[in-house]
């Protein structure tokens, strides 16, 4: 046998010997390529030349598969499943998804963002659309119709798949004015002496002190089940806060707070894209699952 690359001649000439051999005569396979008989003949003669070696025994009356015919046809369906496959691929890459997609995300996360990343995705891709509803619950995606949610836990074992994209951490904050006067807290035990921004029954904060995880009673003057207020309040040097790292983001680089305590947080949380069964997803559900692990991984990188 030769040594050298396939042709789109041989290639061809494979696709035809599978075919006679799955139809059963030369005949039908011509029927079912939409090709003469002759053409057929010729193909087959062409792969078995370029072989040095008969694949068919034929007769008037039937046909069988030689040694050299039974190996060579595994090993082409091989091929051709392959070559079947790479084209589904790239067709994929670069067809242009459309139809609706629901996602679901945290309210602020969701607002900071997915929405901006789902943006510039449907600038992108403008024959899709997508239904984004934020809500602050974790949501069973399968029993209210959604195709993916953006999460922020240590996520349990379940039928979904879950793509992690980043990390982000539970601190605790203070204005620079707030630290100037108050004095800048040392241990999580400070807290329990200070007046502490806390969100609707948040009345005990966890830490890690000693290698072990310990809670703090915290309580204050403001209390806000919305992460927002509770933010601008502790930017306006009106306590002591705890909130997820992502949201405190703009106002450190704004110097409007500072991170304290920092020793002494938890372990931090995955941000993960989570979905069904990865099996047999709809080519705008793959299209957008890439486009957020791009855009959020770059984020929170």
């Amino acid at each position: 046998m030769r040594s050298n690359p396939a042709s789109l001649d041989q290639l061809r000439a494979l696709h035809t010997f599978v075919a006679i051999v799955d139809r059963g005569s030369l005949t039908a396979a011509a029927r079912s390529l939409g090709s003469s008989l002759p053409a057929v003949v010729r193909q087959l003669a062409a792969l078995e030349r370029h072989l040095g070696a008969r694949l068919l025994n034929r007769t008037t009356r039937r046909q069988s598969l030689t040694e050299d015919g039974r190996l060579y046809l595994e090993r082409g369906r091989r091929v051709l499943a392959d070559l079947d496959e790479a084209d589904r691929l790239i067709a994929a890459k670069h067809a242009e998804p459309s139809g609706t997609l629901s996602v679901t995300a945290p309210v602020m996360f969701g607002h900071m963002h997915v929405a901006p990343a789902v943006t510039r995705f449907l600038q992108r891709y403008p024959q899709m659309r997508v239904s984004l509803m934020l809500v602050d619950r974790v949501v069973d995606l399968l029993q209210e119709g959604h195709d993916l949610a953006v999460r922020i836990a240590h996520l349990p074992d379940s039928t979904l798949v879950a793509q992690p994209v980043g990390l982000v951490r539970l601190v605790v904050a203070a204005s620079p004015g707030w630290l100037r006067q108050h004095g800048t807290p040392r241990d999580p035990r400070d807290l329990a002496r200070i007046n502490c921004l806390v969100g609707g029954g948040d009345a005990h904060w966890s830490f890690i002190s000693g290698g072990r995880a310990t809670g703090v009673p915290v309580r204050g003057n403001f209390e806000c089940n919305l992460v927002a207020p509770r933010l601008e309040a502790c930017a306006r040097g009106l306590g002591v806060g705890r909130f997820l790292s992502y949201q405190t983001a703009p106002y450190v680089r704004d110097k409007r707070l500072r991170i304290v305590l920092g020793e002494f947080e938890e372990p931090p949380k995955n941000v993960s894209l989570v979905y069904p069964s990865a099996r047999l997803l709809p080519l705008r559900t793959r299209v957008l699952i890439e486009w957020l692990k791009r855009e959020l991984k770059a984020t929170l990188g």
